[in-house]
């Protein structure tokens, strides 16, 4: 799915997000350690991000929960992990050497060049034209345009005409340079399950319909990276082929429409009122596509492609049998009319971009609300893909028989939810809170003297109010509302697991 080349639609009228929220999602993620620039300290590298800690942890459980629900959970997938370079004639057979290209004009003064589609939609945002929008334009459409509306360079400078650029990053593989050590980094990671299909088949013997499903880096030469990791030239993808029966692609591909839509809901807890389906028209869809459905998101900078849904039919697998003269059909024995047996099964992709899905979620998880009659900027993420569920924390730091109680609990937690826990004792129990809401911690455990101690000072047992002891019990914040409950150890664990399930 060619998810860096999507097409673009005009921008609806944008949820209410707080204002300035992009710049303060870009100025989080560094702060508390999300998303940094890409070789930040030589002035960074246009087009590329490096992941820390929390955008790690945060990248890892969005494509945990994705590969449990689409590989583990079901019979019919089976996972591969190709490799990013592949021989040339790969990409020579699947359309992407001539193909894979977006519409390029160059600044006749500078020699910079913008992607011609973008200077359009950026004109039509300024003036409010909408007969100037580049979606389903041919080059030569978009270039008229341009002249025609007198549109100029960023820099104020007459424009040169529209050309096509291929995308591809193209590298050497050998000691010599020439044309037979030509290979590409892939800028897409379905060829790597075409080109394997005959290898799973052979090896596992799968039963119509079954799915290939990979997660892994692919690579556009964009000329414009923009909007934080929305466009950007090293992506991960998150990519599915599943292999049908000709007459059955359509239940497959509304299967998968719906699929996506309940992840993106459901599993991710995106606001279902900011997700649109839009049916991509043939002059817009891929080489390879005969119908194509996005599933689109109201970003902070507008309403943009998400996710990928594409009917390949029996292009890859047609495309690389005549190049590579080896047989990619499948033989089905349950087929009783022997001439129909052996065919080229048609191909539905599922196509997930895990930096947007990322971006998506921060940006649908960030808050600005008031709380104790304070302003608090927080992330609402869900308990199911939030970096840290729980921090624990000692009242007082001080205190030895609360640090030995907290650490014991940390410990016992951490090995339920690997990764997920933090032990923080620093500045007061205030500062913890809103520190821990800033990076979307769900929950908050205290240890205090209630839980340690079983008698007061007049050696009587300490309850609460409904009467039960406060022993062993600890006090959970919860992030949302800042309210506050007392629990027992033994059922925080219980209620810690019931939230992700």
């Amino acid at each position: 799915m060619n998810e860096q080349n999507a097409s673009n639609h005009a921008d609806q009228e944008l949820v209410a997000y707080p204002e300035g929220t992009m710049e303060k999602l870009i100025s989080l993620s560094k702060r508390k350690g999300f998303i940094y620039q890409g070789s930040e300290i030589y002035g960074g590298l246009a087009g590329t991000w490096d992941y820390g800690p929390l955008g790690v942890a945060l990248k890892n459980n969005i494509q945990n929960l994705w590969w449990k629900r689409f590989v583990l959970d079901r019979e019919d997938m089976y996972g591969i992990d190709a490799a990013i370079l592949m021989n040339q004639d790969v990409w020579k057979a699947s359309g992407h050497v001539a193909g894979f290209a977006d519409p390029l004009v160059e600044d006749l003064k500078t020699k910079k060049r913008y992607r011609a589609d973008h200077l359009l939609e950026d004109y039509v945002e300024k003036t409010g034209d909408e007969k100037a929008h580049p979606k389903g334009l041919t080059l030569q459409q978009m270039d008229a345009l341009i002249k025609e509306k007198g549109i100029k360079s960023p820099e104020g400078n007459p424009l040169g005409d529209v050309r096509q650029f291929n995308m591809m990053l193209q590298t050497s593989v050998g000691a010599i340079q020439d044309d037979s050590s030509v290979s590409y980094l892939r800028p897409e990671t379905a060829q790597g399950m075409f080109v394997n299909f005959k290898n799973v088949v052979d090896s596992f013997h799968p039963k119509l319909p079954f799915g290939l499903a990979q997660v892994g880096k692919a690579f556009r030469n964009e000329i414009a990276p923009r909007d934080f990791i929305f466009r950007v030239r090293e992506l991960e993808q998150m990519e599915i082929e599943y292999f049908v029966r000709p007459n059955d692609w359509r239940e497959s591909f509304d299967y998968f429409q719906n699929e996506q839509k309940d992840f993106l809901i459901n599993t991710l807890g995106l606001d279902a009122s900011k997700i649109h389906q839009v049916e991509i028209p043939e002059s817009d869809r891929a080489h390879y596509s005969k119908h194509s459905v996005d599933h689109e998101f109201d970003f902070p900078f507008g309403q943009k492609e998400l996710l990928g849904l594409a009917y390949r039919t029996d292009f890859d697998l047609n495309a690389h049998t005549t190049a590579s003269k080896v047989d990619l059909s499948y033989f089905d024995e349950s087929e009783e009319d022997a001439t129909k047996k052996r065919f080229i099964p048609h191909c539905i992709e599922p196509t997930f971009g895990l930096g947007r899905l990322l971006l998506a979620v921060m940006a649908n998880a960030y808050r600005e609300d008031t709380l104790g009659g304070e302003p608090r900027a927080y992330m609402k993420f869900s308990p199911k893909i939030a970096p840290i569920l729980v921090a624990v924390s000692p009242l007082l730091k001080n205190k030895p028989q609360l640090v030995e109680k907290a650490r014991e609990i940390f410990n016992t937690l951490r090995k339920v939810f690997p990764g997920r826990v933090a032990f923080d004792d620093n500045g007061n129990i205030g500062k913890r809170y809103r520190r821990q809401d800033e990076i979307g911690t769900p929950f908050c455990v205290v240890i205090d003297f209630d839980t340690v101690e079983a008698t007061d000072e007049s050696g009587a047992a300490k309850l609460d109010a409904n009467g039960i002891a406060l022993l062993n019990t600890v006090t959970v914040r919860h992030r949302d509302t800042g309210e506050q409950e007392r629990v027992t150890i033994d059922k925080l664990k219980e209620m810690l697991v019931a939230s992700v399930e």
